[in-house]
């Protein structure tokens, strides 16, 4: 019996759809080891297959993450240009994609893709019906609200995964029929619903950092873009004996940037460019400042992780729903000018699981362990049968 291939394809555009690549993964090999003995398994491939299908496809990726880096003001730009020209769904944009595409359709002998990013279902659901093979498409939408990039409403598909009902009620608008979307919530790592690896205090302690003091994170993203700088340089005025992680992302400019002033500004500071295991870092601090990333969000949500959110600059047109549904729900505040980061982090507590942050059921924001329904539901379409209660072993419910 032969087992059915999956391949996840996504973009390194930002770091949000990797993560998302990387979560479906690893819950599809979770759920893979409580496979029915009579049932086939399956194997696992991922490709972020959009900057390596052609120069051109690679150049919007690089563009994409230019912008998010240095000029985060101009991304409002580049999101109308791309809802005005469409390029995930052109011509010319699907025949210079169609030879890659093609290759790893026919190559890999892939029975089932799973898209994490919207720039490419459009393509993949042509190149799947130009191969002449029946490989079935499933998108996994990693916007937790409903306005996102309109690549994410491929008819072609036959299934299409969405956070909740904001996302489902926007594809209904555009036409996708409602029998081929499902709402599950956000596709986070199974990492941040597990135990961390290291308690609060041995995680600090390993920086030079006190368990005992609140502690900010400060978080720039893959990219290492925002005003976290400005953010960092206005919380030398608050009244609490605070200490931060600053989180760089991929710049180094801002990582020198903010050696040199956390030198002179009095609050302890661990600066990091990136970290690995960002499940136990959100477990061993109380505040995350960050963009509103649909993914890093949701990573907080599930480590119950209070966040305050940068607005300084007015977020992209696809985050700035998710901004404004976490402060709705009480699990964010909104920096709309450095000097907000003071009254929030006066008023953060050092965590402990008596005050730990209850999350609010609104547009499955209490859906943490999401990600297992996605993959039980890509390997039943793939032919694959789960024991009972798989999904509840992952998640501790059983």
């Amino acid at each position: 019996m032969r087992n059915p291939r999956i391949c996840v394809f996504f973009s390194d555009t930002g770091g949000g759809h990797r993560s998302a690549a990387e979560a479906v993964e690893q819950a599809l090999l979770d759920l893979l080891n409580q496979v029915e003995p009579d049932s086939p398994s399956a194997e696992i491939l991922v490709d972020n297959g959009v900057e390596k299908s052609h120069p051109v496809n690679r150049y919007f990726v690089q563009l994409y993450n230019y912008l998010l880096r240095h000029n985060q003001s101009m991304m409002k730009y580049y999101y109308w240009f791309i809802e005005q020209t469409k390029p995930n769904n052109s011509e010319y944009g699907y025949q210079v994609s169609k030879p890659y595409l093609l290759k790893l359709i026919e190559e890999s002998d892939v029975d089932m893709i799973v898209s994490v990013h919207p720039m490419s279902n459009h393509y993949l659901a042509r190149a799947i019906k130009d191969s002449g093979r029946d490989v079935k498409l499933v998108t996994v939408v990693t916007d937790p609200n409903g306005d996102f990039w309109s690549g994410w409403a491929c008819p072609d598909a036959d299934l299409t995964i969405v956070p909740n009902d904001l996302g489902r009620d926007r594809l209904m608008s555009w036409g996708i029929r409602p029998e081929k979307i499902m709402m599950a919530g956000m596709p986070v790592h199974p990492d941040f619903i597990k135990p961390p690896t290291t308690s609060r205090a041995e995680f600090l302690a390993h920086l030079g950092l006190s368990p005992d003091k609140p502690t900010v994170c400060i978080n720039a993203g893959w990219a290492g873009g925002g005003n976290t700088l400005a953010i960092y340089k206005a919380l030398a005025q608050n009244n609490r004996d605070a200490q931060v992680v600053f989180l760089c992302g991929h710049n180094t400019e801002l990582y020198e940037r903010v050696k040199r002033e956390a030198r002179d500004s009095g609050i302890p500071t661990a600066i990091l460019p990136f970290h690995d295991r960002m499940s136990d870092l959100m477990s061993a601090v109380d505040l995350m400042v960050t963009k509103a990333g649909g993914l890093t969000s949701f990573e907080a949500i599930a480590r119950r992780l209070p966040m305050a959110i940068d607005m300084i600059t007015l977020p992209m047109p696809q985050e700035l729903g998710t901004a404004r549904m976490l402060c709705e729900q009480g699990v964010a505040s909104a920096i709309e000018k450095p000097e907000d980061i003071i009254d929030v982090v006066n008023r953060v507590k050092v965590r402990t699981p008596e005050n730990e942050m209850v999350l609010p059921s609104a547009h499955g924001l209490n859906k943490v362990g999401a990600v297992y329904d996605i993959a039980s539901t890509v390997l039943s379409m793939a032919g694959v049968k789960l024991k009972p209660a798989s999904k509840e072993v992952f998640t501790g419910r059983v």
